[in-house]
């Protein structure tokens, strides 16, 4: 099985991977000698007393995994944000404040996220015209 970001995004949801990352986070101490790779004798059982991890190299690799996997479905649902707070009233300056960005950058932000999902047509044409009408013109 190949551990990827795609695999694993069919396979949990955002709050499944966030738990999933916190296990697999939780049972590694980090407290290893950083760049050391383990070159124990497979078959003495004893080394697994003293190691620091008890990740295997498959879960290591699906932490790694479920990072990236967390950190597209959340950009993801920015898109989501955004509109709610558009459609509700917000100004630039509210949603800037809430992204710790300049007004622009929030507004470029926006923009960004209508292309990125039109183009992997997640978002159809008529629903990212809307999405841009809704940004009104860019904040200075």
């Amino acid at each position: 099985m190949h551990i990827t970001p795609e695999e694993l995004e069919r396979e949990f949801s955002l709050t499944t991977a966030a738990t999933r990352l916190d296990f697999l986070s939780r049972r590694d101490s980090g407290a290893t000698t950083l760049n050391t790779v383990a070159s124990d004798d497979p078959d003495d059982w004893s080394s697994f007393r003293d190691a620091e991890t008890t990740l295997d190299v498959p879960e290591s690799l699906e932490l790694l995994a479920l990072g990236e996997v967390i950190a597209r479905k959340a950009h993801d649902s920015q898109l989501v944000g955004f509109r709610a707070a558009l459609r509700g009233g917000a100004t630039w300056e509210q949603i800037a404040a809430a992204l710790d960005v300049p007004p622009a950058e929030a507004w470029a932000a926006y923009h960004g996220l209508i292309e990125r999902q039109e183009r992997s047509r997640t978002l159809d044409p008529a629903a990212a015209a809307s999405a841009r009408d809704l940004a009104g013109s860019r904040p200075n």
